[in-house]
C-alpha cells in the first residue's frame, strides 16, 4: 500500500515527499505536466536558456539553505543593486557595504537624495538578522509598502524610481500597495545574500529536489493527472480501512494519506477549500544581442524609472554566461501582467526602450528569441492577506495543502510549505 500521495510535482509537492520518505512512508508523487517544476520551467533552445518569466533564488533563504544542496546549483549572483535607466540617462545604486567598487557612483547618483540614501543604511540595520516569522507577525502593522517607506521618513521619489520598478519584479506590483512585510523580510534578505540563478537555469531547484526524493525513496510520475481526492474513508478507501481515495487518470488508488501540491485553484477543486483567487502574472520578453554591444550593467538589472514598458530589463547571460552561446548575450525585458499586445509589439517596445536608455548603441541586431506569457506567477498580496489563507490543515480528513499560496509567494514559502506539509502528515500518523 502507498501510504501517502502527493498531488503536485512543483517545489512544495518534492520538498513533502522527500521529508516523508525519509520518514520511512511509502510516497508516490503524480505530476500531470511532463517534466516536474510547477512554476519553475526551463526551457533550452539553440544554446538559449529560458526560464518560464523572470525568476531568481535569494540564496540567503533559510529554506532554501536547508531544503537544497546549494553548491550543486552552481548559483550565478546577481550583482547588488541596480541601474536606474530613463531615456539618456543611467546611473547606479547599490550596497556600497557589499560592494565597495561602487560607493562614489552610488554616492553620486541624482536620482536618490542623500537622505534616501542614509536611510537606506538605517533600514538595512533595522532589518539585519531579523526572522520571518517576526517580519510577519501578524500582531504587527498590516500597511502597504508605499505606507511603509512614508513611515520611515523616505521620500516619494526613491518609492518611484527605485523601489516601484525593483520590487515590482518581485511583487510584480509596481504601485507599492503590496503587505510591506513582503518588502521588509526580502530586502533583509538581500542584505545578506544575493539574487541568483542556477547555472543550468531555474529548472536545476526542482530537478536537484526530484533526485533528492527518489533518493531518499519517493516515486515520482509524471504525465499523470490527479483528477479528485475522498478523504475520510469513504468510498474506495472505505473498503481497504484507509483514509484516502486519490483517482488518477480515471484510476482510483487508495492512501493512508494525502497532501495536495498543486496551484490554488485545482487545489481548491480537490479539497473544497476557499484558496486565494486574486493573481499578478508577468509577460517576458527574451532578446539576443551580440556580445560586440556591451550593456555595461555590471550584473545589475536595468530598473525602467520612467514607467514600465518593459519594468526591468535583467542581462541574463551577464548574469550567467550558461544562458547564451559564444558571441551572443541574452536579455531578460518584464512586463508586468499579461499585455493584450502581441509578442512583436512587446519586442520593439523593449528595443525602443534600449535605445532610449543607450542613444550611444545601436539595436539593429537586437533579435527577438521567445516570449514567456505567465498569468498565475503570484497570488495578490495586499496588506493583511495572509489572514485569508488556508491553513494546510484545513482540507477534510488526512488531506494536507502545501504551496505558496497558504504563506506568501516565494520559493522560500514554497519549499518551506512542503516542510510543513510532511510535519503534519507524520504527526497524525
Amino acid at each position: 500500500m502507498t501510504d501517502v500521495l502527493v498531488a503536485g510535482g512543483g517545489l512544495a509537492g518534492l520538498v513533502a515527499a522527500r521529508h516523508l520518505a525519509a520518514d520511512g512512508f511509502d510516497v508516490t508523487v503524480f505530476e500531470k505536466e511532463p517534466t516536474v517544476g510547477g512554476r519553475v520551467r526551463t526551457t533550452r533552445e539553440d544554446g538559449f536558456t529560458y526560464d518560464r518569466g523572470f525568476q531568481v533564488v535569494f540564496d540567503s533563504y533559510p529554506a532554501v539553505q536547508r531544503e537544497l544542496d546549494v553548491d550543486g546549483l552552481d548559483l550565478r549572483q546577481f550583482a547588488p543593486g541596480a541601474t536606474l535607466a530613463r531615456p539618456g540617462e543611467r546611473s547606479v545604486i547599490s550596497d556600497p557595504l557589499r560592494d565597495p567598487r561602487t560607493m562614489t557612483q552610488t554616492l553620486f547618483n541624482r536620482e536618490i537624495t542623500v537622505g534616501d540614501k542614509l536611510r537606506v543604511l538605517q533600514l538595512r540595520r533595522e532589518l539585519a538578522g531579523r526572522e520571518e516569522a517576526d517580519i510577519f507577525d501578524p500582531a504587527g502593522p498590516d500597511r502597504t509598502i508605499e505606507a511603509a517607506l512614508a513611515d520611515r521618513g523616505f521620500s516619494r521619489a526613491f518609492g518611484q524610481r527605485f523601489v516601484a520598478p525593483f520590487y515590482g519584479g518581485i511583487t510584480l506590483d509596481r504601485s507599492l500597495s503590496t503587505d510591506a512585510r513582503i518588502f521588509e523580510y526580502t530586502f533583509a534578505r538581500l542584505t545578506d545574500g544575493s539574487a541568483a540563478v542556477p547555472a543550468d537555469g531555474m529548472s536545476a531547484i526542482p530537478e536537484q529536489l526530484a533526485r533528492r526524493a527518489r533518493e531518499a525513496g519517493a516515486r515520482i510520475e509524471t504525465g499523470e493527472t490527479v483528477e479528485s481526492i475522498e478523504s475520510d474513508g469513504v468510498g474506495e478507501a472505505a473498503k481497504t480501512g484507509d483514509d484516502v481515495a486519490v483517482t488518477v487518470d480515471g484510476e482510483t488508488i487508495t492512501a493512508a494519506g494525502a497532501v495536495v501540491a498543486t496551484d490554488p485553484g485545482t487545489a481548491a477543486d480537490l479539497t473544497g477549500v476557499e484558496t486565494p483567487t486574486e493573481y499578478r502574472g508577468c509577460t517576458t520578453v527574451y532578446a539576443s544581442l551580440p556580445s560586440g554591444t556591451p550593456l555595461d550593467t555590471g550584473r545589475r538589472l536595468l530598473l525602467n524609472v520612467e514607467d514600465d514598458r518593459p519594468n526591468h530589463v535583467a542581462p541574463m547571460s551577464a548574469v550567467a554566461p550558461e544562458y547564451a552561446p559564444a558571441g551572443q548575450q541574452l536579455l531578460a525585458a518584464t512586463f508586468l501582467g499579461v499585455p493584450d499586445a502581441d509578442d512583436e509589439t512587446l519586442f520593439e517596445e523593449t528595443r525602443d526602450a534600449l535605445s532610449q536608455w543607450y542613444p550611444e548603441r545601436s539595436f539593429g541586431d537586437l533579435e527577438h528569441r521567445r516570449t514567456e506569457r505567465v498569468p498565475f506567477a503570484q497570488i495578490d498580496q495586499p496588506p493583511g492577506f495572509q489572514s485569508g489563507l488556508p491553513d494546510p490543515d484545513e482540507p477534510d480528513g488526512s488531506v494536507v495543502l502545501a504551496g505558496d499560496y497558504t504563506r506568501w509567494s516565494s520559493i522560500q514559502s514554497a519549499l518551506e510549505s512542503g516542510r510543513i506539509a510532511a510535519d503534519r502528515v507524520t504527526d497524525a500518523s
